[in-house]
């Protein structure tokens, strides 16, 4: 499964699950809140990575990028950050 699916799946367990989501939501106050996120999640058995986490993001913006003939006519000023997209969704929960 992609990291997409995993964090749409990680979001429908703590949907139902207080104890999760609030173990998720503790997360953005670690020293290292991804790497703290992604531990919190591989412990309910959605395992992810820092970084499968990043180049996600990274391959999303690419294609959007390569998706035009020839390529983008204007620079993309970033790509989708699906850290901060998955706590905006988590928070819309509260």
């Amino acid at each position: 499964m992609d990291v997409n699916g995993i964090l749409e799946q990680l979001l429908q367990r703590a949907r139902t699950d207080c104890r999760l989501r609030q173990e998720l939501l503790s997360t953005r106050h670690a020293e290292e809140p991804m790497t703290a996120l992604c531990e919190t999640a591989s412990r309910y058995g959605f395992h992810l990575t820092p970084g499968e986490m990043l180049a996600a993001g990274e391959e999303y913006c690419s294609n959007l990028h390569k998706s035009v003939n020839g390529g983008a006519t204007y620079p993309l000023e970033g790509w989708d950050d699906l850290y901060e997209l998955f706590f905006a969704a988590l928070a819309l929960m509260e």
